[in-house]
């Protein structure tokens, strides 16, 4: 047996090479959220087992299955990994007093976990980037969330679909809940063990089934739309006219219900065929009942988050490339004096805001002009010791065909910066 130690299984590293790409995500995404007033909020990783347990509720298959938690032996507290990034937001909120001056609107990025089967889309550490709007009520909320969803994914150059539902207040889902169990109970004889095991705890999950021995009957089941209130009707409908009037394309799908036990009123999911099992790359809704629910004020909130690898996963199924960063120069030198003049050029760029990689480990002017190229800065800057004796380098074009010119370094720093 082979004593290397490798990675957790569904838990991947992040190579130089992969990690340009994120950076290059990132970058655009904390552009995007700026530009709609939004702020960043981080959270630890761990958080307290019960957090989650009140939040997403405890017969759910977060809670029941996924998660990763485990006793802390200094004091015996039940402490978990976190497996979403709402309810910490909401509990630093709530714990902060950050809403005692009126709305804001926040976001996070980071590692969630759950202990999943492992498959391509579908990790048990996964990165997400989620925005909560939180103290704010009407349909022009859910509906900007939504429209700030389409902007981003013209930017990096996607297109997955829009779904939409509304799950109501929560007398409408008492209401509909009852109505579910009796019908399933009529039908106790087609259920599935999954079914069963959900039928008096959370009915309404058996609706988001995805076995096909189920779709017959979970289409004739009672519907939600049908047991909602004026108010969350005309919500809806708002949502619904403010979507088409900003040209957003929309499926409203009622057995979309979400996962998570907090969500009231509007759902959506931006999703994908491109991406085989996992086709959600993007999931949020209202949670009106959520900041109350964990000991705040009451407080309206929506919000969503969206799975960076799906996204990375789907650019790459459309050819699209994300420009990654590289060097503004690599210094190549040789000689005693070559080599601490270098060291000064390398430090004057540095400090004139460009990126330099000096070259490190000797080797002949040949062999340094290949590593210049490998690293794909844009120009190598040459010192020998005539270069050093006169203060000055060549400039080396390597991603065109340029003539090379020797320049004082002043000058050649400058050429650099424009």
């Amino acid at each position: 047996m082979s004593d290397l130690i490798q990675s957790v299984r569904g838990m991947n590293d992040c190579l130089p090479e992969v990690t340009d790409t994120w950076q290059a995500f990132e970058s655009i995404v904390r552009d995007w959220l700026r530009r709609y007033g939004y702020r960043e909020m981080r959270t630890p990783i761990l958080e307290h087992t019960g957090l989650f347990k009140r939040a997403i509720g405890e017969v759910t298959d977060i809670v029941e299955k996924e998660m990763y938690t485990f006793v802390d032996e200094l004091n015996g507290e039940s402490l978990a990994l976190r497996p979403e990034g709402t309810a910490s937001s909401v509990r630093a909120v709530i714990q902060h007093n950050l809403l005692y001056d009126g709305g804001k609107r926040l976001w996070y990025s980071g590692p969630m976990f759950r202990h999943e089967r492992p498959q391509k889309g579908r990790y048990r550490q996964f990165h997400q980037v989620g925005v909560e709007a939180l103290g704010f009520a009407g349909p022009d909320t859910d509906a900007e969330l939504i429209v700030m969803c389409a902007d981003l994914w013209r930017e990096l150059g996607i297109a997955p679909t829009l779904q939409i539902n509304t799950l109501g207040d929560i007398e409408s889902r008492h209401r509909h809940r009852a109505k579910l169990i009796a019908y399933f109970e009529a039908h106790q004889d087609a259920l599935d063990e999954e079914a069963k095991r959900r039928l008096y705890s959370n009915p309404l999950r058996i609706l988001d089934s995805k076995n096909p021995a189920m779709q017959a009957l979970n289409d004739a089941a009672p519907k939600l739309m049908d047991e909602l209130d004026e108010a969350a009707l005309a919500h809806f409908s708002a949502l619904q006219a403010i979507l088409r009037d900003n040209g957003i394309a929309f499926e409203i799908n009622p057995r979309l219900v979400r996962g998570l036990d907090y969500y009231n009123r509007t759902v959506f999911e931006w999703v994908t065929d491109q991406l085989g099992a996992q086709g959600t790359v993007c999931a949020g809704g209202r949670y009106d009942g959520l900041i109350e629910q964990l000991g705040g004020k009451p407080a309206p909130a929506a919000g969503f988050a969206m799975g960076i690898e799906r996204l990375l996963s789907l650019m790459e199924t459309g050819s699209v490339t994300l420009a990654t960063p590289a060097p503004d120069a690599y210094i190549v030198h040789a000689g005693e004096a070559a080599q601490a003049f270098a060291w000064q050029a390398a430090s004057a760029l540095r400090g004139a805001g460009l990126a330099a990689v000096l070259h490190c480990g000797g080797g002949s002017f040949k062999s340094q002009m290949k590593k210049a190229d490998a690293s794909r800065a844009r120009y190598a800057l040459i010192i020998g010791d005539d270069e050093a004796a006169a203060q000055q380098v060549t400039l080396k074009p390597l991603r065109d065909t340029a003539e090379q010119t020797r320049v004082e370094l002043t000058l050649a720093i400058k050429y650099l910066q424009q």
